[in-house]
């Protein structure tokens, strides 16, 4: 088993850490807050992120932002001077390809981006998917690691390529989602039940993940945020983030992504409509008009 230094532990890092530490790996945590700290139980307290760092054969971060990761590896006091030379360094946080490929280049570690879908409820249940960029022989080593966590771990390619497949996968996905959400209120306007177009879209070439393991409406898929109004999940205020990022890598390429774009915008006017703390999936209200737009 590993010795494993974790820090963050929002509604994410939290579970992922404690299925670290169920898995029978030692693991040391931080994070700013104390109160996120006693959530994880089964771990170790350290003292500061370097302290996390400090004999770890794996270090593991996942934070709200690129800032937030580019000081926490590289800042003052920061954690790849404190970790061990050969230790694996992981990023499991969503931020952009540039600053994944600039600590990676900087920290003088083997270092992994490691981003991850699935949602709070795949973090939980230890089912995340980890989209991973970086050096091979690192990429063999935190695999198992990598394993406890989630159920499919993938090697995109070198530095970067796991936050740009994260931002092309939750580029779709919102698109996705946003028209499931349409049929379904399209389907309710003609006098159509969510169970017959659920029967008929979920075996047909409608078919997709938005709709038939994320339902937007109560009833055909119980496990589904519809079921319990809305509560994330994956919050709408965080598929804005992950679209932007989208957006800003379509701009750094000179590319054009229409419905990126307009999920975007979309998504944005259900955050400042009040969805931001709603599941993504709610969208499906302000498409109906109940709230903004």
């Amino acid at each position: 088993m590993a010795r494993i230094g974790f820090v963050g532990l929002g509604n994410m890092g939290a579970p992922m850490a404690r299925n670290l530490a169920r898995a029978g790996h030692d693991v040391a945590v931080f994070d700013l807050s104390v109160e996120a700290m006693g959530r994880v139980e089964e771990a170790r307290r350290a003292s500061s992120a370097a302290d996390a760092a400090k004999g770890a054969g794996f270090v593991i971060t996942m934070l709200p932002a690129g800032k937030h990761v580019r000081e926490a590896w590289l800042g003052e006091g920061g954690m790849a001077a404190a970790s061990e030379p050969d230790a694996v360094l992981l990023d499991c946080s969503t931020i952009d390809v540039g600053t994944a490929r600039g600590v990676a280049e900087a920290c003088g570690r083997p270092f992994l981006d490691a981003p991850v879908s699935g949602g709070v409820m795949g973090a939980e249940a230890g089912t995340l998917t980890f989209m991973v960029g970086g050096p091979d022989e690192a990429f063999r080593r935190a695999e198992p690691v990598l394993g406890a966590m989630g159920r499919t771990v993938v090697h995109c390619g070198g530095s970067g390529a796991g936050q740009a497949a994260k931002a092309c996968n939750n580029m779709l996905l919102a698109i996705s989602m946003i028209g499931t959400c349409e049929a379904f209120v399209l389907a309710e306007k003609l006098g159509l039940s969510h169970e017959a177009l659920f029967e008929v879209a979920s075996k047909s070439s409608g078919q997709c993940w938005s709709l038939t393991t994320y339902c937007p409406v109560p009833g055909p898929v119980p496990g589904s945020p519809a079921n319990r109004d809305y509560r994330p999940g994956f919050a709408a205020a965080l598929m804005v983030k992950d679209v932007g990022l989208s957006q800003q890598a379509a701009s750094e390429v000179g590319l054009e992504t229409p419905m990126g774009a307009r999920a975007l915008d979309l998504y944005r006017r259900f955050v400042e409509a009040g969805g931001g703390d709603t599941d993504f999936s709610g969208i499906i209200r302000m498409l109906r008009g109940e709230e903004g737009g």
